[in-house]
């Protein structure tokens, strides 16, 4: 196997204000699973039991781990805790290469706080943006200013109240135009209120991007 093909290590890692109970039951639960990891699509369900429940393996009080060795772990008391997802390989020839699952990761966790923070009501509600331009066009489009998780991650809740994540397979901050995703996460809209703001997204994203695609569940959760 080459240095390319080697899996990358990484440590990601995001804090919590909510008990470490109550986030490992996020991590572990399908049904609270489904209110912030990935994005709604029609086999999302069967996604997070492939990942959590058939492949996963429950390693010591507050871990599970992957037949590739990473693993993901909860720590911390009753105040906050701590989500780290890590996969062990020593140090990275090449620390600053693109690994999908590290930054979906750094993605994901940030939806998981939010949840668990700012408790949103209802059912989760996701547009999922893809194609290719700058991270700096990806970022004036979500508005307000952004957090980041890394380089090619950034984060932030728009005027409506919606988190908008920004994923990039290469430095938000490049110049050059590459692959972007963006998710939109929003709670407790009915159809015509998410049909709304789905419409507001694609007005903009689909004239902005080069293979411009947007993408909803056609069968949301309830």
């Amino acid at each position: 196997m080459t240095d390319a093909q080697t899996p990358k290590p990484y440590a990601v890692e995001i804090a919590v204000s909510a008990s470490r109970d109550r986030v490992w039951e996020a991590v572990t639960q399908p049904a609270v699973l489904r209110r912030w990891f990935g994005w709604d699509y029609d086999a999302l369900d069967a996604e997070i039991r492939h990942i959590f429940v058939d492949e996963a393996t429950l390693l010591a009080p507050e871990r599970m781990g992957w037949a590739d060795g990473s693993y993901l772990e909860v720590t911390g008391d009753d105040d906050g805790a701590v989500v780290r997802a890590v996969r062990d390989g020593g140090r990275a020839r090449d620390a600053d290469r693109y690994d999908a699952i590290e930054e979906g990761w750094r993605t994901f966790l940030i939806q998981l706080r939010h949840l668990l923070q700012e408790k949103p009501q209802g059912a989760r509600r996701t547009i999922y943006l893809t194609g290719i331009a700058t991270g700096r066009q990806a970022l004036r489009l979500a508005g307000g200013t952004a957090a980041r998780s890394g380089r090619r991650v950034a984060w932030l809740v728009d005027s409506d109240g919606h988190l908008v994540v920004v994923a990039g397979r290469q430095e938000l901050g490049c110049p050059e135009a590459g692959r972007l995703e963006i998710i939109i996460s929003t709670y407790g809209l009915d159809d015509a209120a998410f049909d709304v703001v789905r419409k507001r997204w694609a007005e903009r994203w689909l004239p902005l991007a080069g293979e411009a695609r947007v993408t909803t569940a056609t069968d949301p959760a309830p």
